[in-house]
Parts: C-alpha cells; sequence; structure tokens
C-alpha cells in the first residue's frame, strides 16, 4: 500500500510514524510536511488546499489511499477530487465536514439526532448581540459566557469567560470581520476527546484522551490550538465511552446518512463529562492535534488497513482494535508570543530526539531545523502509568533548546495524582 498524507503538523508526523508500522504499508508520502517529516516519507511542497493539485499529486506518486489531516481541505472539499479521481481518501466529502467548518450545522444535526449539547443562538447581526448576551453567561445564572466564531478557526476562535465585556468584544471582532457568533450555554464537568474512525453508519472509537487549550498551566491564559493531552483517561469508566459512542456519535453518523452526506473518515467529538451525562462541545471533520500524538502512541493494530478499510467500505469487517499497556502524554513546545504572533526563524536543538514530532518548523540551507510557526514541536512519553509517561514527556521537553519557548508544565498532573472527578 502507497500512501499520501497530506498536511505539515505533528499530527501527521504522528499520523507518519504510525503508518510506517503497518506492514502493508511500503511507501510514504507527505505534502506539503515539515523538517521532521523529511526524515521518513517523500516530501512534496504542495498546497494541501487545491484540489488540482492534491489529485495530481496522488496519481504522481500511485497512492493506493490519501489521508487529509488539517480541516481545510476537507471543508473545501478535497476528498471529494479525490473519490472522484478514483483515488480512496479518508477523509469527509464537503457536505459532511460541515460538522465542523459550520457549528449552526453541527448544533441542526445534533438536534436531529437527539444529542445532548450545549444550548445556543447565533448572531449575524450586532444589533443583535447585546440582546443575546443578556440570554447567556452569568447574565443568565451560567459561570461564564461562551463565544465562538460559527466558522473554522484553528481552535483559536473560542472566548470562555465571566466578563461580560471580554465576551462582548470578541463576538464584536467576529461579526465586524463578517463572521457569524455562536453564543452557548456553560457546560460543566472534565472534558473529553473521543476519536471515532466512521464509514456510513459503522463506528469504530480510539481510546479517549484530553486535550488542554488553555495557554497556561492550571487553564490560564487565552485559548489556543492545543497545548497538550494525554490518552487513555484513568478516571473515565468504560462505560461511559460506550454511552458517548452509542448516544452521540453513532446517532450523528446515522443522521448523516438520512440528510444524503454520510461521513468517510475521523470524526472527533470534543464532550464535557456533565452532571446529566456526557454532552457535545464541538466536533471535528478529521484528527485532533495535539490528542492524535498520544492516540496514535499506544495503538498497535495496523493503521493504514485501518483507515484504508474506512476509505473503500470495509470498516465493519476490521475486527477490533488492540492497544498498547500503558499511557502517552504529549506536550506541545510552543514559539515565543503564542497563541500570539509568534516569533519565528530560530533555531532549534534537540528536535531530532525520539518522541519529538514536529509541526512548525523547517530546514535551513545549512541543515539547521528553525522554528516556522506558532506551536513548534510536540514531544511525546509514553510509559506504564500516566505518572511515568508524563515524566518521559517532560524529561525530552526539558532538552530543546528554543529562545522564548515555553510549554505548560501541568499536562496530566490533575488527572496522575487523581483528581478528576466525574
Amino acid at each position: 500500500m502507497r500512501v499520501l498524507v497530506i498536511g505539515s503538523g505533528a499530527r501527521e508526523h504522528a499520523l507518519l510514524l504510525a503508518l510506517r508500522r503497518d506492514p502493508q504499508v511500503e511507501a510514504l508520502a507527505v505534502a506539503p510536511g515539515n523538517a521532521g517529516t523529511a526524515s521518513i516519507a517523500d516530501q512534496y511542497d504542495v498546497d494541501a488546499t487545491s484540489a488540482d493539485k492534491v489529485v495530481e499529486l496522488a496519481r504522481t506518486v500511485g497512492a493506493d489511499l490519501v489521508v487529509i489531516g488539517p480541516e481545510v481541505p476537507l471543508v473545501l472539499g478535497v476528498a471529494d477530487a479525490l473519490r472522484a479521481a478514483g483515488i480512496a481518501c479518508f477523509g469527509p466529502s464537503k457536505d459532511a465536514a460541515r460538522i465542523e467548518g459550520s457549528k449552526a450545522f453541527a448544533k441542526d444535526v445534533m438536534a436531529a439526532a437527539g444529542v445532548r449539547t450545549a444550548t445556543s443562538e447565533t448572531v449575524d447581526n450586532p444589533a443583535h448581540l447585546d440582546a443575546a448576551l443578556d440570554r447567556f453567561g452569568p447574565a443568565a445564572g451560567q459561570p461564564a459566557w461562551v463565544v465562538k466564531d460559527d466558522g473554522l478557526a484553528a481552535g483559536k476562535g473560542v472566548v470562555v469567560t465571566p466578563d461580560r465585556d471580554v465576551a462582548r468584544a470578541h463576538a464584536a471582532t467576529l461579526l465586524e470581520g463578517g463572521h457569524p457568533v455562536l453564543l452557548e450555554s456553560f457546560l460543566d464537568g472534565p472534558e473529553v476527546s473521543l476519536f471515532c474512525v466512521v464509514d456510513g453508519e459503522t463506528v469504530v472509537p480510539l481510546l479517549p484522551a484530553q486535550d488542554f487549550k488553555r495557554v497556561g498551566d492550571g487553564d490560564a491564559g487565552p485559548n489556543t490550538g492545543g497545548m497538550g493531552a494525554y490518552a487513555p483517561l484513568p478516571w473515565l469508566p468504560e462505560s461511559v465511552t460506550t454511552q458517548i459512542v452509542d448516544e452521540i456519535v453513532r446517532p450523528v453518523a446515522a443522521e448523516l446518512v438520512r440528510r444524503g452526506c454520510p461521513f468517510t473518515g475521523l470524526l472527533y467529538a470534543g464532550l464535557a463529562i456533565t452532571s446529566q451525562g456526557p454532552a457535545v462541545v464541538e466536533f471535528n471533520c478529521r484528527f485532533g492535534d495535539p490528542e492524535t500524538q498520544a492516540v496514535l502512541a499506544l495503538l498497535e493494530s495496523p493503521l493504514g488497513q485501518l483507515l484504508g478499510a474506512a476509505a473503500t467500505g470495509d470498516l465493519a469487517e476490521f475486527g477490533p482494535l488492540a492497544w498498547r499497556d500503558g499511557a502517552a502524554v504529549t506536550v506541545v513546545i510552543a514559539a515565543e508570543n503564542y497563541p500570539g504572533r509568534p516569533r519565528l526563524g530560530d533555531v532549534i536543538t534537540g528536535a531530532e530526539a525520539d518522541g519529538v514530532l514536529h509541526a512548525g518548523t523547517s530546514r535551513r540551507d545549512d541543515g539547521a531545523v528553525v522554528s516556522s510557526g506558532g506551536r513548534v514541536l510536540s514531544v511525546v512519553g509514553t510509559g506504564a502509568d500516566l505518572e511515568s509517561a508524563r515524566a518521559a514527556a517532560y524529561a525530552i521537553a526539558d532538552s530543546i533548546r528554543l529562545t522564548g519557548s515555553h510549554f505548560r508544565t501541568d499536562i496530566g498532573l490533575a488527572a496522575a495524582e487523581g483528581r478528576i472527578r466525574l
């Protein structure tokens, strides 16, 4: 099997490493990739959002399977173009990718499927903003306002705040930029990320993980694209994972089939485990970053064969997944000033170590690896338990040098100390 991976982040680096472990995968290619992926796959400088360029590259490399990592190419219909060209693709159609591309569409699907989620209201007129804010947040007895960009925002379009002025300013900025705003009720309880490989109404869950969105320790500071993750979740009973699949993911997959836009790919459910049970915070149409790095580090089943089965309609025959014992922790190393405008172009030392996955990196003509994005590296540690996996991840993170870089020191800490309760 020849596999082409589309994307340039740590998620794609993790996908390539897991695909390389599959005995049926004989060749790997990536576009556009980064300084780390170049050592494990043939790398091509192709625009991932151009359907024509991606199809042309897939034909050039003789790809039997294309795996699309980021959300933007999926929302733009790159998967549709590949399938129209007769090339198997792991990734949903443009219509199905609206589950992430439009929060209003996702809310409509969940309502039709009877799935628990936050109550919400879409605001597309600045004149209606203040009245809408009065129906949410502390004004309505909630601990905070939840204000979201209705479209794609790379994980940074959400503000959760008890301060009305902050909530209003974020919403006003979005509206001024022509983006509809989604106001939601606040969901209590710990958050869970559950990835499911989906083919129509067939759903195969992966290990649940937990993501850390805020930039600083103790969930301080603004939201980011994700500063770390761990898997599995020692505090989450297996029965709750089963409940999420049966009451949330399968009904949503069935509703997409009913609407004529069946989902084929990775359906990511971001959830809060509330006092009333699991409730959806958001859906994504692809592998999430940084949870992918932790989850795939523990996968023993052949990833290429799993994704290929979904892409060709054979997922129902794949069988149960196999996992390594123990835990995995991902820690994201970010550039100075991230999630604001990051400092770029600094030399990184230690980035070639085992367990280091590249994201915002490039290689200079002299061979040096330099920073080229906000989230620069992900480091992944594994161990017999969460405490040892954390120790392994932070030992790697402490060995890396990048001017002005920063990372959270508390990824998975509360769970390791037994402080998370349902």
